[in-house]
Formats: structure tokens, C-alpha cells, sequence
């Protein structure tokens, strides 16, 4: 050991001890401040399909791959990091010895392999980063960046680091291979060997490189340590527990149902719930749980959801990323302070501090940041701008992209759910809903003793339920307030029962004893309403199926909103039901041969995915069937299936105004008609609603023809079936109104606040 060696070798670990302890303070601080969120007991196992689907994810990259222009890039700088670790440790050894290695592995040429291949992927993988960053540089126009609002330096230093690092692994070892360290294949050198015969045998340059590899290390490791919200750097730690923890256990992804209310880790019951004491949602950053402050410091700013989000690429102000992001800086902006102890009651009293000098030692950027309100506009400092907040179609784009697992639309709806329960500040039009829902059972405000009225146009009598469900009945037809109330939807309603009516399927409606399953209620944050009209529905349904087997409890509808309720939500209320989708039934149907199309139709058709039938239940293949089934000719979209762009229904987007940038279901018209179809075919009646109101204003535009229709797949396979007999085509709303006109004082911008 020379003077060089040691001098270098004291240095580097001078400064690594102040690094990593740097590091090490950090994590744990990271820990306490994850703390702070609410408990949920449901992330605590099992363990063995959490620790599964953490390895797949992890491994296989599975959900990185979604982009996979991307995935092999970052898979590759993934294991440089972490196998590459070993590289980093090492070169320890090598400032004060520079011909050290790890015992036993030194001895391996597999070993030495796998290092080389590691130093040059991690470069490579780095390379690529930055490219692909480059390219999708914000510059670009109208809002096709998804890295639009990311911290670009940070982004930049890390991808740098990654880079650095490879050449340093790569440099450290041509080092070693000049001074005969090893005597190593060219296939196990495959890069440090021809290096090695250029540079000179010198003990002292090993040790300037390793000293050289581990200061760019220390250098991230100072950096990462200084900055607790550099999601680009530590998701590369706490993605593992993100993933782990996710809300299904079965590898699934937040979709499908909500997560219900809780407080304290426990379901909240509204009976007992007291405002003062337990929490509604999230009015504050605090009443988010630990997971939701996990999902916080995990994103990484990728922007994979902002790409996928139907508001912000209609220049609405809502990204998905930003949401997290700036809850995140709030967050821990704000932990000093509830670190503390502060707290404040709900009229924004100090609860939690007290004392003669309750704020002596916390950060006066931290008390600033605990006055912000979580909801507010920019006069308010609001962490979430409400235009921000109610601009969210619940589609679930984001959750389905998102790498490392994180939870948009449940902590939306929590955010929401505080500001329809205990704030009462939402959206105008909402109010009017919440009327209709409350009073009449539906959204659109109809009497419940019309809900039969789309039976009148059929030649044949629909079963309706008696207070006796009759033994051969297999199915209960959910019909749903659209389908009921919604003239275009109603021609879905009758196809669907013509079509059961012609396969023989034994089946009842209920009629005037249907209500609203109380989707919109739910996803809009009146949770209390949701709850009122679902208890009600259960109660109803498990009327009808008493005294009958769980295998045999089956209900089929046509709406995808009513669909996901009745599958998803009502177990968690004691409703448990065999749900099918029509499209499903009737594809199961025609596979039987009860249903035989027997007249081809010849169009050209191109399938919307609604989201609460295909992301959210993963239900695609089943329509696509009846649309080939029917004779069509099917043509896709450029986004289909989990990437479908939404209608811009969803959410309770169906009842609100769409005030700002393009309208949704326009940017997802204009898609359908680049496809040049004759029909735009669907399963869901909120969309064909939100559809034909496009196609409508697209044909007055003149960028459509006349002869565009929307339907309902189960109408082709009805024309298929009745050899080509249709219906009269579609009118809009904006030439006749359906439901019942709201109350004037409903109509008032301050209606319901």
C-alpha cells in the first residue's frame, strides 16, 4: 500500500461516512414521515402473493414494459444499480489494494462477465434515458410531453450518475486488466481487456479510478440524501414497499372498486362517525394513510399518467403527476411541523401545540405550509386547485400505467369525498344530481313507476319480479337509470331483451323497485349517499335471490357503471352476485348457438372500450367477438383496450359541464372517425351518450359523414340476428333533453354549496 493508496483511501472514506450517515438519517426520517399518514391493516398481507407479485413486477418488469420503448432501457440500468452495487462496495478495496476483489467471486470468470456486461448496460441503459427524454422534451406542443412539469435537473443528475458509474465500473477494471490483476478470456473481458492494452500498469491509476467511481457515487448519495422528495432517485428504495403494499394483494391494480372510507384503519360507519373526532376523506394532507404518503415520495415523475390522462390531453389542468407531486412537496413540506405535534381542529384551530411558545424549533416553512388549505385556488395557496380536482373522469388511466403502483384515483376521491361530506363545495350541477338521486332514485330525476316505459315498443311481455323469483329465472336484468331513462340507451335495453327473449333465457326486471346503484354518487365523494342507495339495492336484490345458492345469485346488465358497482361494491355490503356484462352473456350465447346471426353486417365498425368494462374488469375480448360475431368488420383505434381514451363521462363527469380546453368525447370522436367507420360500436350507455353527442357535433361541423352512427354492440348483433332490421337513429340531447329539467334554484352557479 503506497502513499497514493492511502491518502486516496482515507479520503474516500472521510467523505463516505459522511454520506452515507447523511443517507442513512435520511431513510429513517423518511420513515417517520411516512408514519404520519393513517393506519390501513389491509396492506399487511398475505404475504405470499404480495412477495410474488413484487418479484414479477420487479424481475419481469411488467408493468414498466407497458412502454417498451422504455423498458429494456430502464431494466438494463435497474440491475446496474443493483447487482452494480457490488462494483461500488468493491472499489473500496481497490482505492487501498488495487489488485483487491471479493473473495471467491474474484475467481470467476462468470463473475467478471457479469460485470462487464453490467457496466455496459448501465451505459447504454443511461444513454437511452436521456434520449428518450430528450425527445420527449416539453417543448414539444399541445401537451404530448409527459415529462411536462418534471424536475428535469434531477432527472438529469441521476441519468448522469447511472452513466458515470458504468464507465467507472468499465475504467476501475481496464485498469485492473493493464496491471495483470487477472488474467482473464477475452469473453470475460470482453471490454476492460482491449482497454486494458492501452492504458499503463499502474497501481496508482486502479486507485485514482476506484477513488474516482466512489466519489460520483457519494456525490448521488449526498444529493439523494439533501432532497427527500427526488422521487427519481428513492423510488429506486421505496418502489419495492410500494409495490409490496399495493392495494390488492393478488398483483391487481387500484381499479375497479373504490377503497372504502376509513378512519383510524377502520370502515367508517356513518351511524356512528363523528366529523370532530374521525376523518371523512382527506381534507388534509395527514388523512391520507401511510400508503397514500408511501405512493407520494415513490413517484417518479415519469409522467406515464399524465401521457394516458383524457383531461390534460384535452387542456384540462389536471395531471395525475402533478396531483401526486405537489402533494408530496406539501407533504413534506409540512411534516416538521405535524412531527411536532401541531394539529388543528376542524375550524383551523391549534390543537396540537401548546405551551407559551407552542412553534419554538420548527421550520417557518413548515408552519406556512400547515396553513395552506389541501383544496383551495391560487388565492387560497390551495395545495389542489379545485378545477384540478373535479376534472378527474375516474378512468383509470394512470393507476393502469403507473410503474410503481400508486393509487391516483383513490386519494382523488378521498380529496373529493371531504369536500362533498364536510365541506360541502363541489361542482353546481352535482347538487341537482344529488337531489335526484336522493328523491327520485336516479340522476336524471325520472319517476321510478316509468322506469318499464322501454317495454312498451316490444311484441313480446318482459318478466317483471313479483315478490317470487320463478325456478327456472337465471337471471336478474339489472337495467339500470340510463337504461331505463335514456332514450338512446333504451334502444340497448331492448336489444339486450330481444336477444334474451330469443335464446330463451329466463330472466326478471324489477322494475319500479330498481334505483340508481349509486355509481355517481360514489365517485363524485358523496359517499353517504352511495351508502344510503346501496344498502337499498342489496337489501332488494337479496329479496329476489332468497333461498338461492351463491353460484346461483346472477345478474346481467348493460351499463359498465352499473357493472363494476354490483360486481366490485356490493360485496362490500353483503351483496355478493354473479355479474355479467350483456356483452358476455350474449357472446357466451351466440357460442352456444342460441343465438345464430344470420345476416352479415357489412360495416365497417370501430369498438370503443368503455373504461369501467375494460380497464377497470379487463373485460375486451367478449365485445370484440360479438363485433365479428355480428359480421362486422372491426377497426381499432390507435388507442384501445387498457390504453382506451375515456369518453369523458365517468366520475360524475356525465352530469358536470366540460368549461375548459377540448371536449372529451370530441378528442375521442375524432379518433373513432380516423378509422373511417360507418358505426361506432360501444357497451356502455354513458358512452354511447357522451359518443353521439360527438359524432352529432363533428357531422354539424361537417368532418362527418351523415351516415356515422353510434350503437350498442348488442343492436349489431340484433340486426345480425333479425336479418338486418334497425331502429330510427339516435337524436342528441342538445335537440331533445331527457329526465326531468332540474329545479331553477338547481341551476344556480351556487346551487349545492
Amino acid at each position: 500500500m503506497g502513499a497514493v493508496q492511502l491518502i486516496l483511501g482515507l479520503i474516500a472514506v472521510a467523505v463516505s461516512l459522511v454520506a452515507w450517515s447523511m443517507f442513512v438519517r435520511t431513510i429513517l426520517r423518511m420513515v417517520k414521515v411516512v408514519q404520519l399518514g393513517q393506519p390501513d391493516p389491509t396492506r399487511n398481507g398475505p404475504f405470499v402473493p404480495r412477495m410474488k407479485t413484487l418479484i414479477t413486477e420487479f424481475a419481469a418488469h411488467t408493468r414498466m414494459n407497458k412502454f417498451r420503448h422504455v423498458g429494456w432501457a430502464h431494466w438494463l440500468v435497474m440491475w446496474g444499480f443493483l447487482v452494480g452495487s457490488a462494483a461500488l462496495f468493491e472499489a473500496y478495496g481497490e482505492v487501498f489494494v488495487p489488485t483487491w476483489g471479493w473473495p471467491v467471486l474474484d475467481h470467476w470468470n462468470l463473475w467478471h462477465l457479469l460485470m462487464e456486461l453490467l457496466g455496459v448496460a448501465t451505459i447504454i441503459g443511461g444513454v437511452a434515458l436521456v434520449i428518450i427524454r430528450q425527445r420527449n422534451h416539453p417543448r414539444r406542443a399541445d401537451r404530448q410531453s409527459r415529462f411536462q412539469g418534471s424536475n428535469f435537473w434531477q432527472a438529469y443528475f441521476v441519468e448522469a450518475v447511472v452513466i458515470f458509474e458504468g464507465i467507472g465500473i468499465l475504467g476501475v477494471r481496464a485498469g485492473k486488466a493493464a496491471l495483470g490483476a487477472h488474467e482473464l478470456p477475452t469473453w470475460a473481458a470482453f471490454v476492460s481487456n482491449p482497454l486494458g492494452e492501452i492504458l499503463p500498469a499502474s497501481p496508482n491509476l486502479v486507485s485514482a479510478l476506484a477513488f474516482i467511481k466512489l466519489m460520483g457515487a457519494m456525490v448521488w448519495v449526498y444529493v439523494v440524501a439533501k432532497y427527500m422528495t427526488m422521487g427519481v432517485a428513492w423510488h429506486r428504495f421505496s418502489a419495492f414497499f410500494n409495490i409490496y403494499f399495493k392495494r390488492e394483494a393478488d398483483g391487481g391494480v387500484a381499479l375497479g372498486a373504490l377503497k372504502p372510507m376509513m378512519s383510524d384503519g377502520k370502515p367508517l360507519d356513518f351511524e356512528e362517525a363523528d366529523p370532530e373526532k374521525d376523518v371523512f376523506g382527506a381534507g388534509k394532507v395527514e388523512d391520507f394513510t401511510w400508503k397514500g404518503w408511501l405512493d407520494f415520495t415513490t413517484c417518479t415523475e415519469c409522467g406515464r399518467c399524465q401521457s394516458q390522462c383524457p383531461a390534460w390531453n384535452t387542456g384540462k389542468p389536471l395531471s395525475p403527476k402533478l396531483v401526486i407531486t405537489q402533494l408530496r412537496d406539501h407533504a413534506y413540506a409540512k411534516a416538521p411541523y405535524l412531527l411536532a405535534g401541531g394539529k388543528k381542529d376542524m375550524m383551523g384551530e391549534e390543537i396540537g401545540l401548546t405551551g407559551d411558545n407552542p412553534h419554538a424549533g420548527i421550520d417557518v416553512l413548515a408552519l406556512a405550509e400547515a396553513e395552506r388549505p389541501l383544496i383551495g385556488g391560487v388565492d387560497e395557496l390551495g395545495v389542489i386547485d379545485p378545477e384540478v380536482l373535479w376534472s378527474c373522469t375516474t378512468c383509470g388511466a394512470c393507476v393502469e400505467q403507473c410503474p410503481v403502483d400508486i393509487e391516483h384515483v383513490d386519494h382523488i376521491v378521498d380529496m373529493r369525498r371531504y369536500q362533498v361530506l364536510i365541506e360541502s363545495n363541489f361542482p353546481s350541477e352535482l347538487g341537482g344530481m344529488f337531489k335526484n338521486l336522493e328523491n327520485k332514485g336516479n340522476p336524471w330525476g325520472q319517476n321510478a313507476k316509468d322506469r318499464l316505459a322501454w317495454t312498451e315498443e316490444l311484441d313480446f311481455e318482459v318478466p317483471v319480479f313479483d315478490g317470487e323469483l320463478a325456478a327456472d329465472t337465471e337471471y336478474l336484468f339489472w337495467v339500470g337509470c340510463a337504461g331505463a331513462f335514456e332514450d338512446r340507451a333504451k334502444k340497448t335495453t331492448r336489444a339486450v331483451a330481444e336477444l334474451l327473449h330469443t335464446a330463451d333465457v329466463k330472466y326478471v326486471v324489477l322494475g319500479s323497485e330498481e334505483t340508481c346503484t349509486g355509481d355517481p354518487a360514489r365517485r363524485a365523494g358523496n359517499e353517504f349517499l352511495f351508502q344510503m342507495l346501496a344498502q337499498q339495492n342489496v337489501e332488494v336484490i337479496n329479496s329476489v335471490f332468497e333461498g338461492r345458492e351463491a353460484g346461483k345469485r346472477k345478474v346481467v346488465v348493460t351499463c359498465a357503471h352499473c357493472f363494476n358497482t354490483l360486481a366490485n361494491e356490493y360485496p362490500q355490503l353483503g351483496g355478493k352476485y354473479e355479474v355479467v356484462h350483456h356483452t358476455q352473456l350474449l357472446n357466451k350465447l351466440v357460442r352456444e348457438r342460441r343465438l345464430v346471426p344470420v345476416a352479415k353486417v357489412a360495416e365497417d365498425v370501430t369498438y370503443h372500450d368503455p373504461c369501467y368494462l375494460g380497464r377497470h374488469n379487463k373485460i375486451y375480448e367478449a365485445p370484440r367477438e360479438l363485433v365479428g360475431a355480428s359480421g362486422a368488420k372491426l377497426r381499432e383505434m390507435p388507442r384501445h383496450e387498457e390504453r382506451s381514451m375515456c369518453c369523458g363521462a365517468g366520475g360524475a363527469r356525465m352530469w358536470m359541464e366540460e368549461r375548459i380546453g377540448k371536449r372529451i368525447n370530441l378528442d375521442r370522436v375524432d379518433e373513432a372517425l380516423s378509422t373511417a367507420p360507418s358505426k361506432i360500436a360501444t357497451g356502455c350507455p354513458f358512452c354511447r351518450v357522451m359518443l353521439t353527442d360527438g359524432v352529432t357535433a363533428r357531422q354539424a361541423d361537417g368532418a362527418a359523414g351523415e351516415h356515422v352512427e353510434v350503437v350498442d354492440v348488442a343492436q349489431l348483433l340484433l340486426a345480425a340476428v333479425k336479418r338486418g332490421q334497425t331502429e330510427p337513429a339516435d337524436t342528441p340531447t342538445d335537440e331533445v333533453g331527457t329526465g326531468t329539467p332540474l329545479p331553477d334554484e338547481d341551476k344556480s352557479p351556487t346551487a349545492g354549496n
